[in-house]
């Protein structure tokens, strides 16, 4: 199984009028219902819009984003599934659900972390 970065951009649902916010919300919650009894969902959620902090590897704090950064991240979903088919399919239901397109990249396994997060789990 493959890990998935479902995203999409700060801005990308500034279209939907107020009024369908709550339709938006339970859309969006029911196709995570759908992924965590599907099994494939890890984690997701919304960005609050601030600024971001840049923390530099000297420990100096900047505002952000970086200054290339043209686009900012608004929301996003992890999902844990076989194929990057399978991914497609769920950024397509999240992208009917939220009513913005979504951004679809693969996450690069790290097996060192994965073995110590299985450690941790042993030990409670």
């Amino acid at each position: 199984m493959t890990e998935y970065l479902i995203s999409f951009n700060e801005g990308a649902m500034d279209h939907i009028p107020a009024e369908d916010w709550p339709d938006v919300g339970k859309a969006s919650h029911e196709v995570v219902r759908e992924a965590v009894n599907a099994g494939v969902w890890v984690y997701g959620g919304g960005l609050e819009r601030q600024r971001a902090s840049i923390v530099d590897t000297d420990g100096l704090i900047t505002d952000g984003p970086y200054p290339e950064t043209k686009e900012v991240v608004g929301g996003f979903s992890v999902v844990n599934v076989a194929t990057r088919e399978e991914a497609l399919k769920w950024a397509a239901k999240i992208a009917v659900a939220c009513r913005c397109a979504q951004e679809v990249r693969e996450l690069m396994p790290d097996d060192e972390t994965d073995e110590m997060l299985r450690e941790a789990a042993k030990r409670g």
